[in-house]
Protein backbone atom coordinates (compact mmCIF):
# COMPACT_ATOMS: atom_id res chain seq x y z
CA UNK A 1 0.00 0.00 0.00
CA UNK A 2 2.99 2.86 0.70
CA UNK A 3 4.36 1.38 -2.64
CA UNK A 4 1.18 2.59 -4.59
CA UNK A 5 0.54 5.98 -2.65
CA UNK A 6 4.54 6.92 -3.34
CA UNK A 7 4.13 6.08 -6.68
CA UNK A 8 0.70 8.64 -6.89
CA UNK A 9 3.08 11.46 -5.39
CA UNK A 10 5.67 11.23 -7.75
CA UNK A 11 3.38 11.07 -10.39
CA UNK A 12 1.39 14.15 -9.01
CA UNK A 13 5.02 16.01 -8.53
CA UNK A 14 5.83 15.29 -12.22
CA UNK A 15 2.76 16.86 -13.34
CA UNK A 16 2.96 20.18 -11.25
CA UNK A 17 6.70 20.38 -12.00
CA UNK A 18 5.50 20.14 -15.81
CA UNK A 19 2.92 22.52 -15.35
CA UNK A 20 5.17 24.79 -13.55
CA UNK A 21 7.78 24.57 -16.79
CA UNK A 22 4.99 25.29 -19.56
CA UNK A 23 3.89 28.06 -18.05
CA UNK A 24 7.47 29.53 -18.07
CA UNK A 25 7.03 29.21 -21.60
CA UNK A 26 3.77 30.66 -22.20
CA UNK A 27 5.20 33.82 -20.32
CA UNK A 28 7.49 34.16 -23.67
CA UNK A 29 6.34 36.22 -26.14
CA UNK A 30 6.71 38.20 -29.04
CA UNK A 31 6.24 42.37 -29.51
CA UNK A 32 6.87 44.79 -32.13
CA UNK A 33 9.41 46.87 -31.17
CA UNK A 34 9.44 49.25 -33.97
CA UNK A 35 7.76 49.64 -37.66
CA UNK A 36 8.64 51.84 -40.60
CA UNK A 37 7.16 52.11 -43.57
CA UNK A 38 10.01 51.87 -46.24
CA UNK A 39 9.79 53.12 -49.95
CA UNK A 40 10.73 51.62 -52.79
CA UNK A 41 13.15 54.39 -53.98
CA UNK A 42 15.20 54.12 -51.22
CA UNK A 43 18.07 51.03 -51.26
CA UNK A 44 18.03 51.13 -47.38
CA UNK A 45 16.53 52.17 -43.68
CA UNK A 46 17.87 52.55 -40.24
CA UNK A 47 15.28 51.98 -37.75
CA UNK A 48 16.33 53.65 -34.49
CA UNK A 49 14.55 53.19 -31.11
CA UNK A 50 12.62 56.66 -30.02
CA UNK A 51 14.77 59.59 -28.26
CA UNK A 52 18.16 57.32 -29.09
CA UNK A 53 16.90 55.03 -25.94
CA UNK A 54 17.46 51.65 -26.57
CA UNK A 55 14.52 49.25 -27.96
CA UNK A 56 14.14 46.64 -25.10
CA UNK A 57 16.72 45.68 -22.21
CA UNK A 58 16.35 42.09 -22.43
CA UNK A 59 16.04 41.00 -25.80
CA UNK A 60 16.86 37.24 -26.77
CA UNK A 61 15.61 36.66 -29.99
CA UNK A 62 14.74 39.22 -33.00
CA UNK A 63 13.03 38.48 -36.91
CA UNK A 64 11.11 40.90 -39.23
CA UNK A 65 7.73 40.94 -41.10
CA UNK A 66 6.42 42.76 -43.62
CA UNK A 67 3.09 44.40 -44.85
CA UNK A 68 2.15 45.64 -47.70
CA UNK A 69 4.23 44.21 -50.54
CA UNK A 70 7.48 41.62 -51.17
CA UNK A 71 10.49 42.93 -49.98
CA UNK A 72 13.79 40.94 -50.92
CA UNK A 73 15.88 41.94 -47.41
CA UNK A 74 19.70 41.67 -48.87
CA UNK A 75 21.17 42.57 -45.82
CA UNK A 76 19.83 43.49 -41.90
CA UNK A 77 22.46 44.91 -39.29
CA UNK A 78 21.35 44.95 -35.62
CA UNK A 79 23.18 47.47 -33.35
CA UNK A 80 23.53 45.70 -29.90
CA UNK A 81 24.14 47.92 -26.65
CA UNK A 82 27.62 46.83 -25.74
CA UNK A 83 27.87 43.99 -27.84
CA UNK A 84 29.01 43.67 -31.09
CA UNK A 85 26.73 44.24 -34.13
CA UNK A 86 25.36 41.37 -35.95
CA UNK A 87 25.24 41.41 -39.77
CA UNK A 88 22.91 38.85 -41.58
CA UNK A 89 22.64 38.76 -45.06
CA UNK A 90 20.68 37.11 -47.67
CA UNK A 91 17.43 37.02 -45.86
CA UNK A 92 15.89 36.67 -49.13
CA UNK A 93 11.87 37.94 -50.31
CA UNK A 94 9.51 38.16 -47.63
CA UNK A 95 6.02 37.66 -48.88
CA UNK A 96 3.75 40.95 -47.57
CA UNK A 97 2.37 39.34 -44.32
CA UNK A 98 5.44 37.43 -43.82
CA UNK A 99 8.04 37.12 -41.60
CA UNK A 100 12.33 36.27 -41.52
CA UNK A 101 13.08 33.19 -39.06
CA UNK A 102 14.10 34.14 -35.56
CA UNK A 103 18.06 35.21 -34.77
CA UNK A 104 19.39 34.95 -31.55
CA UNK A 105 20.68 37.31 -29.26
CA UNK A 106 24.31 37.45 -28.32
CA UNK A 107 24.77 35.99 -25.14
CA UNK A 108 21.28 35.06 -23.67
CA UNK A 109 20.36 38.60 -23.45
CA UNK A 110 20.73 41.99 -25.21
CA UNK A 111 19.83 45.35 -25.77
CA UNK A 112 19.23 46.51 -29.28
CA UNK A 113 20.01 50.07 -30.14
CA UNK A 114 18.86 50.15 -34.09
CA UNK A 115 18.60 47.88 -37.16
CA UNK A 116 20.09 49.16 -40.73
CA UNK A 117 18.10 47.26 -43.44
CA UNK A 118 18.76 47.24 -47.05
CA UNK A 119 15.91 46.28 -49.42
CA UNK A 120 14.61 46.29 -52.24
CA UNK A 121 10.39 46.11 -53.22
CA UNK A 122 9.35 44.40 -55.29
CA UNK A 123 5.87 43.69 -57.87
CA UNK A 124 6.51 48.12 -58.49
CA UNK A 125 4.76 48.55 -54.92
CA UNK A 126 5.53 52.16 -54.16
CA UNK A 127 6.13 51.55 -50.26
CA UNK A 128 5.61 48.68 -47.97
CA UNK A 129 6.13 48.15 -43.70
CA UNK A 130 8.21 46.49 -41.96
CA UNK A 131 8.10 45.93 -38.59
CA UNK A 132 10.84 44.45 -35.87
CA UNK A 133 10.03 41.96 -33.79
CA UNK A 134 11.49 41.17 -30.27
CA UNK A 135 11.24 37.85 -28.02
CA UNK A 136 11.32 38.35 -24.62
Amino acid sequence: MKVTNLGRAVGFASVILLGALGSASAADKWTVISEKTINATDPSTDIKAEGGKMFKEKIRQTKFSVEGADVQITKVVLHWNNRKDDTITNLGTVKAGGETAPKDSPGREAALTSVAVQYKILNNKPTATIKVWALD
